[in-house]
Formats: C-alpha cells, sequence, structure tokens
C-alpha cells in the first residue's frame, strides 16, 4: 500500500458534503435586477434550504450562507481535550456561536480582509440572518481546494505534494505579512483561484475574541499543520521541517516562541496510539505531535525544570 496514498480516499468522500464544494445552482421563480443583490438574498434565503448553497444569478456564481442554528461551546472534541491536557490555549478551539452572530462575524471578517487586499470572496450583501458572498472563480472558471490539490499531489509523488504544500504556506505567509490572521487555516479553506492566487474562506469564528495577533498567527500556522501532517509524515517529514522553518524565518519571534512552545507541551501527544480505530482527529493530533518535535526539539538545549 502506497503510504502517500493513505487515508485519500476517505478525505475525498467526505468532502462531498462540505461546505466549500459547490451546490447545485438554483433557478429563482423572479429574477431580480441585474446587480440587486439585496433583492436577490431577500428573495432567495427562504427558499435555501441548506446552510450554504451556490446559486446563478445572471452570469455570475454566488453563494448564500443562512444562519444555522447556535452551535455548542466546544466543536473539534479531542483538540479541545489535547489544549487542556497540554495548557495550551493556542490550539484549543475558538467558540463558534452560529446563527446571526456567526453571518456578523463572517460578513465583518470578510470586508478587513479584503481591505488589507487579500483574495477573498466578496460579500454583496447581508442581512441579519443570511449573507450573499461571490464566487472566487472567474470566467467560467472554478477554484480548486488545496487540500484537492494535495491529495492529488500526494498520490505523485514526495516532491510533488511538497511543492503544493509550501503554496500554502506561503499564503498563510501572505496574510500575516498584512497583519492579519485567518479563522481556521485548514487546508480545506485556502482554494487556488483560476489565475494561480490561493484565496481564503469561512470566517464564521473569529480568534483575536480571545487571542492577541501573535497568538492568531501562531494558530494558523498549527491549525495548517493539523490539517496536513499525516501525509507529511507519511512522505518526506525532513524535507518538509526544511520549508516549515524556511516559512517561519519571517515571522516574528513571538509567533516562534509560541510554536515551540506548542512542540514541548504537545510532546507527550507523540505517544498517543496510533490505530485507526481511536480517530483521525487522534492521528492527526499525534502526526502534529511528532513533526513538531522533530522540527523543534531534535536539536534545541534541554528545558530546565521550574
Amino acid at each position: 500500500m502506497n503510504p502517500l496514498r493513505r487515508g485519500a480516499a476517505g478525505r475525498l468522500q467526505s468532502r462531498k458534503g462540505a461546505a466549500s464544494a459547490p451546490a447545485p445552482l438554483d433557478a429563482l421563480a423572479r429574477t431580480p435586477a441585474a446587480g440587486d443583490y439585496a433583492e436577490f438574498l431577500r428573495i432567495t434565503l427562504p427558499r435555501q434550504e441548506k446552510n450554504v448553497a451556490s446559486h446563478r444569478f445572471g452570469s455570475e456564481r454566488v453563494w448564500l450562507k443562512k444562519a444555522g442554528p447556535r452551535h455548542g461551546k466546544w466543536g473539534y472534541r479531542v483538540m479541545a481535550a489535547v489544549a487542556r491536557m497540554a495548557g495550551l490555549d493556542i490550539i484549543k478551539p475558538v467558540p463558534n456561536p452560529g446563527g446571526e452572530a456567526a453571518i456578523a462575524t463572517e460578513a465583518r471578517r470578510l470586508k478587513t480582509l479584503a481591505a488589507a487586499g487579500l483574495r477573498v470572496p466578496a460579500v454583496l450583501a447581508q442581512q441579519a440572518d443570511g449573507l450573499l458572498i461571490s464566487d472566487l472563480g472567474e470566467s467560467g472558471r472554478a477554484t480548486v481546494v488545496l487540500q484537492e490539490r494535495l491529495d492529488q499531489a500526494a498520490a505523485a509523488g514526495p516532491a510533488a505534494l511538497l511543492a503544493v504544500w509550501r503554496e500554502g504556506l506561503a499564503a498563510i505567509a501572505a496574510v500575516h505579512v498584512c497583519g492579519q490572521h485567518l479563522s481556521q487555516a485548514f487546508d480545506r479553506n485556502l482554494v487556488q483561484c483560476p489565475d494561480g492566487v490561493i484565496g481564503y474562506i469561512d470566517f464564521e469564528d473569529d480568534p483575536a475574541e480571545v487571542m492577541t495577533l501573535a497568538e492568531c498567527q501562531a494558530r494558523d500556522w498549527l491549525s495548517y499543520l493539523h490539517s496536513t501532517a499525516m501525509m507529511l509524515e507519511a512522505a518526506a517529514p525532513q524535507a518538509a521541517g526544511q520549508h516549515w522553518h524556511a516559512a517561519l524565518a519571517g515571522v516574528s519571534a513571538e509567533v516562534r516562541e509560541r510554536i515551540t512552545n506548542t512542540a514541548r507541551r504537545m510532546k507527550w501527544a507523540q505517544k498517543l496510539p496510533a490505530s485507526r480505530r481511536w480517530g483521525r482527529d487522534t492521528q492527526r493530533v499525534r502526526a502534529v505531535a511528532r513533526l513538531l518535535g522533530r522540527w523543534h526539539l531534535s536539536s534545541a538545549p534541554p528545558v530546565l525544570p521550574n
């Protein structure tokens, strides 16, 4: 069995229902005037059953996100447990209240990132319980989720995988250079636009509500690693580490310190069971801990006890 393909089929299957995947385009019984996005949102929102779906408005593909039920406090139980056990607030899941609060947060964050010159969907219309945003594709050409590109590259070999993975690192660095941060910097929330630029999606929560900027940016790096660690460990952990440190060379000492501290505090997680029956979240946390230990602790001086 090719280790580079391990888990790819499951990831592709799980993406079929993901919010980032295009939903069927709907046709309106009566179409508002061209460019009247507010009216389009008002008419379409009550008819849409899914929380997220794409529609055709004239020649445009647009996305409509409706306020869903309010969420529970913890969405990622394994990561929350790891954060508590390790004393690492930096990797704890950020509460996402859902409902109208999530709509307001996403609209605000998209506008902020767009003003910073980053590639995000444009806010076309907004009301308390719904948000209409643009598609990042253009001229009939669709975007490609980075997660899918990584799965395809993994099948081609370590060199191809690392080349695509570095694009994600560069995309995160570009956000931080602008003094910004993402919400959930997983590979599924980075998309390659038709012109080759990496865009960013999914901003229903804002880590800055509970973290400093340095913590938010360190969390971005760790979130990306969390979503890609399993394939990296199976393919080329040493080469990936070189790219990781090259990407981190331009970050502040405060961000690097938080990442190194995370590596130290997660050292125990290297001994988590590798068996699939413990779940993919457990496997991902184990892979993250092993890679961080290899990249940050192997040559680091011993930490003196307090």
